[in-house]
């Protein structure tokens, strides 16, 4: 499926740094440009996008590690095994193994979370950033709202000790994707079939509903005590950073994605955009408009 969407896209299986692997479609030409998904979703989110973006970048389209086609190992007790610092070591191993010292990164919901501490744990390999429809995790929780809480229902119940949440998402995984894509301000209507297939496939394959359970439970724990400590010693990204949200989403009626943006980023910018929280699945064109022209600034 994966193919279908990607013609001429070739599929990577990639080692991480503590054994694990991390599948990945390679396509394109020109200087690296790594892409990451969020939740519930797989790198297919991209299908609509990466045609455009292929004619200026060799794009590495990653599935985070619990997801998609990548591994999906066990958890541990402090959920280490998928802190961000950790996914963001495997996207820099695939990185590095393609032959990519210097890149750049779009990414979506928790793939911009991952790509947010890849940029702060190795910026010397992130040349510059695209997060879509986040505000940074820590300001998230902090400022968490009845409002929020209601509208992110899942942040809360994905965190519930296992195998609770697993247990009800294995119960029927089509169903889980149809209630928490479809509930969304698009609802269901700006999704490929074939994309939608390809989610759904991936969310039935053992360990997934674990893997991304073992996600949201980092980022209630481990990954607050990374981003607190970056924080306490007054780390900010240094490289250019473009922030864009969905101005019919959650984080924009919140938050306030740019004011909290550069609060952890010295060099910010970044708008609403008018759709919802699938940004590349709802406003593809939009989306490159935005964001092509960040992009290219920084192409070498």
């Amino acid at each position: 499926m994966p193919n279908a969407l990607f013609p001429g896209f070739a599929p990577h299986r990639i080692p991480t740094p503590d054994g694990h692997y991390i599948h990945a479609l390679v396509g394109g030409d020109g200087p690296p440009l790594l892409l990451l998904h969020g939740h519930p979703q797989t790198s297919a989110i991209w299908h609509k996008v990466a045609p455009t973006l292929a004619q200026h970048f060799t794009l590495v389209l990653a599935d985070l590690r619990g997801y998609g086609d990548s591994a999906k190992p066990a958890g541990d007790a402090e959920h280490s095994n998928y802190s961000k610092r950790t996914m963001a070591a495997d996207m820099h191993a695939v990185m590095q193994h393609l032959g990519h010292a210097r890149f750049a990164v779009l990414a979506h919901d928790r793939g911009a979370r991952v790509a947010h501490r890849l940029a702060a744990d190795h910026p010397q390999a992130v040349q510059r950033l695209v997060l879509l429809d986040i505000a940074p995790t820590l300001a998230m929780y902090e400022q968490t709202s009845n409002a929020f809480a209601r509208a992110y229902w899942h942040w809360f119940f994905l965190i519930q000790p296992a195998p609770l949440p697993e247990r009800l998402i294995e119960t029927d995984p089509a169903a889980y994707l149809r209630d928490v894509m479809g509930r969304r301000s698009a609802g269901l209507a700006p999704f490929d079939a074939r994309a939608l297939a390809e989610y759904t496939r991936c969310l039935s394959l053992p360990g997934a509903a674990h893997g991304m359970c073992e996600d949201y439970r980092a980022a209630a724990g481990i990954d607050l005590e990374h981003d607190r400590a970056d924080r306490d010693a007054g780390r900010q990204l240094g490289m250019p950073l473009l922030v864009l949200w969905g101005e019919q989403g959650v984080v924009h009626q919140c938050f306030q994605p740019l004011v909290e943006w550069q609060r952890v980023a010295s060099n910010v910018q970044g708008r609403a955009l008018p759709c919802g929280h699938y940004i590349a699945e709802e406003a593809p064109d939009t989306l490159l408009a935005a964001a092509l022209p960040f992009l290219l600034e920084g192409r070498t």
